[in-house]
């Protein structure tokens, strides 16, 4: 389980406000990449905050309105919609969503605890934690965040796209997924540069 060791190492170091910070939804098809930002208390414990894939959908919408409703908890998401990660690429896209989370945390952290790698032009300080989000608490709680905010974004995509079944696969390219573009084609949410988005967008109808 996650815990805040990583989190009081720095503030050992003289850091105060440190953010976890983590995204949701690189691979799906379509959708936005959401990111979150989170600054947990330093005496904070929880037995059940964990990497949101290993939290099951129920207990990570309960840990979730405990996060955000908690006033000692500070936190902050962002999206990039589709569109614009055709334009740039997802890479540059969750970075983006990143920056944008921890730009929206006022004050702004003294340090950001990201999970993956280091995150080119970065408007922080911030150190990289490669499966972050299974070490250190703060990171573990922003993937909650950014993961519960994606499904719930998807969940209303497919009241206005009904066909897809964006409430179930969450955007990824399952089995239904891939049949329902096979026969629909794409719908405005959907990632064109994305393979197989991208062929049916070629293919002559």
């Amino acid at each position: 389980m996650p815990d805040l060791s990583h989190e009081s190492r720095w503030r050992a170091a003289g850091y105060c406000r440190i953010a976890g910070i983590d995204e949701a939804g690189r691979g799906p098809l379509a959708g936005p990449v959401v990111a979150a930002a989170v600054i947990l208390p330093e005496d904070y414990g929880h037995a059940f905050l964990n990497d949101s894939k290993q939290v099951a959908e129920a207990r990570r919408e309960a840990l979730y309105e405990e996060i955000v409703s908690d006033p000692r908890i500070a936190w902050a998401s962002a999206q990039v919609e589709a569109e614009e990660i055709d334009c740039i690429n997802i890479l540059r896209a969750t970075h983006l969503a990143m920056a944008r989370a921890f730009a929206k945390l006022v004050p702004p952290p003294d340090l950001a605890l990201i999970d993956g790698r280091p995150v080119r032009d970065f408007p922080g300080e911030h150190r990289a934690i490669v499966k972050g989000d299974s070490l250190s608490l703060s990171i573990a709680a922003a993937s909650i965040v950014a993961k519960v905010e994606r499904d719930r974004l998807l969940r209303e995509a497919e009241e206005r796209f009904p066909g897809y079944g964006f409430a179930r696969h969450k955007g990824y390219g399952t089995a239904a997924h891939l049949e329902a573009l096979r026969r629909l084609g794409p719908c405005p949410i959907h990632r064109r540069s994305f393979a197989p988005v991208a062929q049916l967008t070629l293919d002559p109808r």
